[in-house]
């Protein structure tokens, strides 16, 4: 993947905006799609935090990009929950060599996914979600790389804003909503257990997931409960 030149990038960026945001999904795809070319890489992939604050496949541009969303959001780990929970981009070089995610490696180098460059999706600043992009070989990804994939996820957040304000996404603006309205409150409950319990971030949000999910509870209640009590619920 070589370096994204500046002008090819806003090129790319001023097309795919005049495709309008009537199709929210239609949209949204189209990006997700785009990414491929423009960043000269295996597959691209798009997640959005739902209501137990879980990233959740939204779009892919390949069978392998959908298995790796997927795989993420059932395990909870991996370099784009890694992006979602620390605000930053987030990359492996070579998975082969990573054992980082112990949870996903396996799947993901089986599929072909190698090395992974994510970027969290914001609203107003607020991550709600990731957009991943992968390669099926090892790859330094370099400084260059990350600020354009930050970069393209602004037209993202374009597109979503309007689907947000419109409501016409249907259950997706819901998930936006969710997201931005609970966000705040999860961050506090997660770095009250990084204090209590003397552990990272990620680690921090899956125990708060996983609490959540066993006792079919939405993420920002487990969180609320945490905060007023000092303890986790059950």
């Amino acid at each position: 993947m070589p370096n994204i030149d500046p002008e090819v990038l806003a090129g790319s960026l001023r097309r795919l905006e005049k495709l309008g945001t009537g199709d929210v999904p239609g949209a949204v795809a189209d990006v997700v799609h785009a990414a491929v070319d423009l960043f000269q890489v295996t597959g691209s992939g798009l997640m959005i935090a739902d209501e137990e604050n879980s990233l959740h496949y939204v779009a892919a541009s390949n069978a392998p990009s959908k298995i790796m969303e997927q795989v993420q959001s059932h395990a909870g780990e991996g370099p784009c929950v890694s992006a979602f929970v620390l605000n930053r981009v987030v990359h492996t070089d070579n998975l082969h060599e990573d054992a980082r995610w112990p949870r996903v490696r396996g799947p993901f180098v089986e599929h072909g996914v190698v090395a992974v460059l994510g970027a969290p999706v914001r609203l107003g600043g607020v991550p709600v979600g990731t957009l991943d992009v992968y390669l099926d070989r090892p790859h330094d990804w370099d400084d260059t790389e990350a600020a354009a994939l930050e970069r393209y996820t602004d037209l993202l957040q374009a597109t979503l804003s309007t689907a947000l304000a419109a409501q016409r996404a249907g259950e997706l603006a819901g998930q936006l909503q969710y997201a931005l309205d609970y966000r705040i409150v999860i961050e506090r409950a997660v770095g009250y257990l990084m204090a209590r319990r003397e552990t990272g971030p990620e680690q921090a949000f899956d125990l708060l997931r996983s609490t959540a999910r066993n006792q079919r509870r939405k993420v920002a209640e487990v969180a609320r409960h945490l905060l007023d009590t000092g303890e986790l619920p059950g």
